[in-house]
């Protein structure tokens, strides 16, 4: 069982920059690969990014590929989203997602844990 919670959306101007975290508990975090999903309002759930377990492969929506990245730290269970430049369109509540599985994959249905969601407002 792995258990997320992400932090560090808020309220941004268009062209800022935000940081999101999510911790993981558990002991295995380096078993799971780890992404990151959106959710804007009216819209379907859509890939963000994800990462192997040791760290290597990101793999990114071509929409933030550039302004985006993911990163993880397994000594601290922890993965990050750095998100650059950001845009009215990147409105979402963004997801924490973990799969036990070995493939950096985008489909939302091969994540196994999913985060509560946190919020991120860009205005124009």
């Amino acid at each position: 069982q792995v258990q997320l919670v992400e932090s560090g959306g808020g309220l941004v101007q268009a062209g800022g920059s935000l940081r999101l975290s999510c911790a993981a508990s558990g002991r295995t975090f380096s078993s799971y690969v780890m992404g990151w999903f959106r959710q804007a309002p009216g819209k379907e759930r859509e890939f963000v990014a994800a990462i192997s377990r040791r760290g290597g492969g990101p793999n990114y929506a071509d929409s933030v590929k550039g302004r985006f990245t993911i990163s993880r730290d397994n000594a601290k269970n922890t993965v990050y989203l750095q998100m650059n430049s950001l845009k009215p369109e990147d409105t979402a509540v963004y997801y924490c997602v973990a799969t036990s599985g070995v493939v950096v994959t985008t489909i939302p249905s091969r994540y196994d844990y999913w985060g509560q969601g946190t919020q991120v407002t860009v205005s124009s």
